[in-house]
């Protein structure tokens, strides 16, 4: 099979349109004007054949640029399942740099976090975006998750009230599923103490905060907690949880106005202009 199949490779060289035999006897590109065929090293054939298929400029160019879209496809399709773990909503799909309106002053931390993804990974540099609600923070720390996943790196963004649903679903056991979250590269858990306040609860948080920080793997976390809220916890099992957060996260204070209440009133503003035309 093999013979077969190297006699077919080596009589697959055929004329086109415009092709013609050099004074070398080799077949050209009527193109390009460059070989089509090369001969052995002299003195040597395969299957009685003194020559063998080669590339034009024209051959050349055209396999580029199909390796090229065949590589770019992968690429989008390696994107569109990362994107399809990473997010529990498919509205964080558009939470991007592209799509930001710039208005956010912390806008500039989250690109340079992007950016310097490798520095930050091997350091284990987290960040705690906290501040009021509706200013940005879950968009800018979703900006970041697809910054990387478009970069091919798996991020999985997330939050607690999910995560308590899912351990009390899961058949794979507490353990399995804690340590499939630390796998990720960067974990975002989005809206932290918003998830409910029992013993269980705080329990299951302290371990997948704990079990993160063990794994060395930098963490994002959002959270509409007050940072002195956060470094004066009311009792052990909070300060526990906290210190790790703070020993893992560097602090970012979202300052700016309440965006959802602006693109509210935006709205507003388009019906009323809809309504009187």
């Amino acid at each position: 099979m093999n013979k077969i199949e190297n006699i077919n490779f080596l009589s697959d060289t055929k004329p086109e349109n415009g092709d013609y035999t050099g004074e070398d006897g080799l077949l050209y590109c009527g193109k390009c004007h460059k070989p089509k065929e090369a001969y052995f090293p002299e003195g040597k054939t395969l299957f009685g054949l003194d020559r063998h298929p080669a590339e034009c400029d024209c051959q050349r160019a055209q396999r580029i640029e199909r390796e090229a879209a065949e590589q770019q496809r992968r690429h989008l399709d390696t994107i569109e399942d990362l994107k399809r773990r990473g997010f529990s909503d498919t509205t964080m799909r558009d939470w991007t740099f592209e799509n930001d309106n710039g208005q956010n002053p912390q806008t500039a931390t989250a690109r340079r976090y992007a950016q310097k993804w490798e520095a930050m990974k091997e350091k284990n540099m987290g960040l705690l975006f906290w501040g009021g609600v509706g200013t940005g923070k879950s968009y800018l720390a979703g900006c970041i998750a697809n910054a990387l996943m478009e970069q091919e790196i798996p991020v999985y963004m997330t939050n607690f009230a999910a995560i308590l649903n899912d351990l009390a679903a899961s058949f794979e056991g507490r353990n399995e599923y804690i340590s499939r979250l630390c796998r990720y590269p960067l974990l975002v858990l989005d809206d932290f103490g918003m998830e409910r306040d029992t013993a269980y609860g705080l329990e299951q948080v302290y371990s997948v905060i704990d079990s993160r920080y063990r794994s060395r793997k930098p963490l994002i976390v959002t959270t509409n907690l007050t940072l002195q809220e956060i470094q004066n916890p009311t009792d052990t099992a909070h300060a526990r949880i906290y210190d790790r957060l703070l020993e893992m996260c560097a602090p970012v204070r979202f300052t700016g106005g309440n965006f959802r209440k602006g693109m509210a009133q935006s709205k507003l503003e388009q019906l009323k202009k809809l309504i009187n035309e």
